[in-house]
Order: C-alpha cells, then sequence, then structure tokens
C-alpha cells in the first residue's frame, strides 16, 4: 500500500504547510512532492531516480502547464487593452440587469460547452476566458470567480460522450457487464442533475455574496455598447474556431481529407486485464483545445489591442516582468501536481486502491459511498480517464453486484469520476482558472470542496441508489 501511504503524505503535507504553517501553495506542491519522492525511493531506490525524472520531464511537457501560464498571459495583457471592457460593457447591456448575471452565464456556459468539448481543463479555459472577467468587474470576488468555473469543469465528464466515458464503457462491453449504447441516458440525466445542482449553488452564492445588478447608471444602452465594441465579440472565436475544427461536420470534413483517421491509438489496458482495442485518431487528437484557444486569444488580443501595448522591446519586457509572480506560482504549483501524480502512478496507487474495492461486500449505500470516496482519492492526483481505466470496471462490477442496475451503475461511477477538476490540490481546471483570474490557487481549495466536490460525490451516490432517478 505504499502508492496509498504516498498520496496521505502527498496531500497531507500541503495541507500543514499552506494552511498551518501558512506559507505559499508553490513551496506546499514542492514539499509534497519531495514526500511522494521519498516513498518512491523507500520502495525501489534502484529506479526511483529514473522515475523521478521522467516524472519531472512529463510534468513540465503537458500541455496544461503551458495553459495555464499562457491563460495567465493572456489575462495580464487583456487588462491593458479596452477589449474586455468593451465586451464586458457589452454582455452587462444584455444581462447586467440581473442578479449574478454573469454566476449563472458562467454555470449554464460550463455545462453547454462540457456536452460539447468533455475536456475539463478546456472547458474552464473556454468559460472562463470570458466571464471570469466579467465576474470580477461586477463585484465578484476573484477567487469565487475561479471556483464557479472550476467546479464547472466536471461537466466535461458528466454529459456523453466523452472519451471517459468510452474508456469506461468499453472495459464493461468487453467483459460482458453491459453495452455501450446502455449508458447513453442515464448519463445523460445524471449530466442535468449535477447542471441542476450548480444552478441552485449559483443561485445561492448570488444570495450570500450580495451579488447585487449592475446599477442602471453604470450600464451603456444596448445600442450604444453595440456600435462601439462589436470588434470585441471577437474574442468568441478563439473559442468556435478550435471547438469546429475537432467536433462537427467540418471536422468530420478535415480529418477525412488529412487522413487522420487512418492511424491508430495504442490499445487501452485497464488495471483488470482487459484491453480495449486499438481505435483510430479523431480531430481532437491532433488539435487540442487547451493549448489553441489560450495562442488563438493571445494572438487576437495583441492585434485588438495593438494601440494600447508597448511598442518596444523594453516596454515588453517591462510588461512581461510585471507578470513573472503569477507565472511562478503557477507553474511551479503545476509542475509539482503533475510530477506527484506520475510518481503515484509508478507506485501502483490505482491498483493498489482497486485491490479495496475489489475487497468491498457491503449494502448499496454503503457500497456506493465507499467506491465514491475511493474514486474521488483516485482522481485527485489522476485525470478522470486514467481514473477509468484504472478503477472504473471494477468499481461498477462491484456496485453492480450490491444490486445497482449496471447502466445506473457506470453513470455514478463517472459522477464521482468528475470531481476531477475540483479535487485539490491536483486538478489541472483549478490553475486554469487561477491563472485566468489572477489569483492564489489556495484560495479557491476549500470553496470547491465544499461547494463542488463533496456534493457531486453525494450526488453520484444518490444516483447510484435510486433517489435521484436516471
Amino acid at each position: 500500500m505504499t502508492g496509498v501511504w504516498a498520496l496521505v503524505a502527498f496531500v497531507g503535507v500541503i495541507i500543514v504547510w499552506n494552511a498551518v504553517a501558512k506559507r505559499n501553495i508553490g513551496e506546499a506542491m514542492i514539499l509534497g512532492f519531495a514526500a511522494v519522492c521519498v516513498f518512491a525511493l523507500v520502495a525501489d531506490g534502484a529506479s526511483a531516480w529514473g522515475s523521478i525524472g521522467e516524472a519531472l520531464l512529463d510534468a513540465m511537457q503537458e500541455e496544461v502547464t503551458f495553459a495555464g501560464l499562457a491563460f495567465v498571459f493572456m489575462s495580464y495583457v487583456l487588462t491593458k487593452t479596452p477589449v474586455l471592457d468593451k465586451l464586458i460593457d457589452l454582455l452587462n447591456s444584455v444581462l447586467g440587469r440581473l442578479r449574478g448575471g454573469p454566476v449563472y452565464t458562467a454555470t449554464v456556459a460550463g455545462g453547454i460547452f462540457g456536452a460539447i468539448a468533455h475536456v475539463g481543463a478546456a472547458v474552464t479555459a473556454a468559460v472562463g476566458s470570458v466571464t471570469v472577467p466579467w465576474m470580477k468587474r461586477s463585484g465578484v470576488r476573484p477567487e469565487l470567480a475561479a471556483t464557479v468555473v472550476a467546479g464547472g469543469a466536471g461537466m466535461g465528464v458528466s454529459f456523453p460522450f466523452s472519451a471517459t466515458m468510452f474508456i469506461l464503457v468499453g472495459g464493461l462491453a468487453a467483459q460482458g457487464v453491459m453495452q455501450p449504447d446502455e449508458i447513453v441516458e442515464p448519463l445523460a440525466l445524471a449530466g442535468l442533475w449535477c447542471l441542476g445542482y450548480r444552478i441552485v449553488l449559483a443561485f445561492f452564492l448570488v444570495r450570500r455574496n450580495g451579488i447585487e445588478p449592475i446599477a442602471a447608471q453604470d450600464r451603456i444602452p444596448f445600442g450604444r455598447s453595440l456600435r462601439s465594441g462589436w470588434t470585441s465579440l471577437l474574442l468568441f472565436v478563439p473559442i468556435l474556431v478550435p471547438l469546429l475544427l475537432t467536433r462537427g461536420p467540418v471536422a468530420e470534413a478535415l480529418g477525412t481529407y488529412s487522413g487522420v483517421g487512418e492511424a491508430l491509438k495504442k490499445p487501452v489496458e485497464l488495471a483488470d486485464g482487459t484491453t480495449l482495442p486499438a481505435q483510430p485518431y479523431a480531430m481532437p487528437d491532433v488539435i487540442s483545445l487547451i493549448t489553441w484557444i489560450p495562442v488563438l486569444m493571445i494572438a487576437l488580443v495583441l492585434f485588438l489591442g495593438r494601440k494600447h501595448l508597448p511598442r518596444t522591446t523594453s516596454g515588453w519586457w517591462s510588461t512581461i516582468g510585471k507578470a513573472a509572480p503569477s507565472f511562478g506560482v503557477i507553474g511551479i504549483t503545476i509542475v509539482a501536481a503533475f510530477s506527484a501524480s506520475n510518481v503515484l502512478a509508478d507506485l501502483g496507487l490505482a491498483g493498489q486502491l482497486e485491490a479495496v474495492l475489489a475487497g468491498l461486500s457491503a449494502p448499496a449505500w454503503i457500497m456506493a459511498i465507499a467506491i465514491g470516496v475511493v474514486i474521488v482519492a483516485i482522481a485527485i492526483p489522476l485525470t478522470a480517464s486514467a481514473t477509468m481505466a484504472a478503477v472504473g470496471p471494477v468499481a461498477v462490477v462491484a456496485l453492480a453486484g450490491a444490486g445497482v442496475a449496471a447502466p445506473v451503475a457506470a453513470a455514478a461511477v463517472l459522477i464521482f469520476a468528475s470531481t476531477e477538476g475540483a479535487s485539490p490540490p491536483s486538478g489541472a481546471p483549478i490553475y486554469v482558472a487561477a491563472g485566468i483570474a489572477r489569483v492564489d490557487p489556495v484560495k479557491t481549495f476549500l470553496p470547491l470542496l465544499k461547494y463542488y466536490c463533496l456534493p457531486i460525490l453525494a450526488l453520484g451516490v444518490l444516483i447510484a441508489v435510486g433517489a435521484l432517478p436516471v
């Protein structure tokens, strides 16, 4: 159980150093990673150094690491131009009369985008790019704005047809537990329950934080804001273009023309020994939303705001230097989180927790709680897809053995895994949202646990036991 104890140490060190010692999250993550490395060295000193080195290299090459830093830069540059101000004036002209208008918009948009894109960090990036600055301008605290958009990231998993869903149902179909199409309706309904909860939560947060409508004298008439700021609507183009190129008829035509689907991915090996057959590549595999959204956004902002940005090398050097502190904290935190995740995987964390699941035998409601807690724990250092590949099928079989219908059990397990984006300290969407909001990520940890992680865990349990019909 070395991997399990290493995970406990990782989380414990971070909490103590950050919450008790009151040091910054970057230092806490480095020490947490160091604690995991100690376990790796004790377990296998001969090969541990190589594993640690590979873990660090992989973390620095992660696209989320790039995206987190890119959004820090993008949000900083946006503040130096009037582009976003004009877009927010336009949005406030339409929705500013509503209490918490941007909070509701972020929540519903997260559901819509999640049902299309299915990648948690991409959902946060696309929705947060516009709604986080809008919320801040409307008087929402930066940490709350980051919490709302990061908390919506899980909707990419809680709606069909994500890669995570296909990994789970592929393993179940290979074992004869259920057919792939049996999960579509239960998961769609489960996703709507999760979206409904988030809307109710938005209502609660708006009231609790005293978020008021934009004062009438501060709202520009729609016609005037449209005339002066119509070019700011182009900020949606960097979101729509990658989306159109990776989903829908345009993506299919482009994939056929380029021959993307002619190559096959590596087969997926599940922890129970089942191997899923190799699947053809698709456009989302070659055009990354999380990479291209910030790249295109930065390019567009540089063009639209060119009159308000530095024109000399020294001017740009000064601008980048002022953003450097944010780069440091976000970058170190992301690299440490992913490095620790890689080492924990090498320590066999998934297999050890799978053994815990396989040994469970209890009534359905106790099984649902236990399995939910285990999957949420695995989703702290791993992605939802990796979690499903590791323990998804065995979790569904365990719930089915307690009397839960297999499609319902599969939907509940995916809801448990959807907490990956709201699971501190390793959820990638947390750092994307924090980068956009330019806020210390640790300020979102407790709210994410309280408002998203634990309630979504409870929703999964209620779905599994039939209290919420799907």
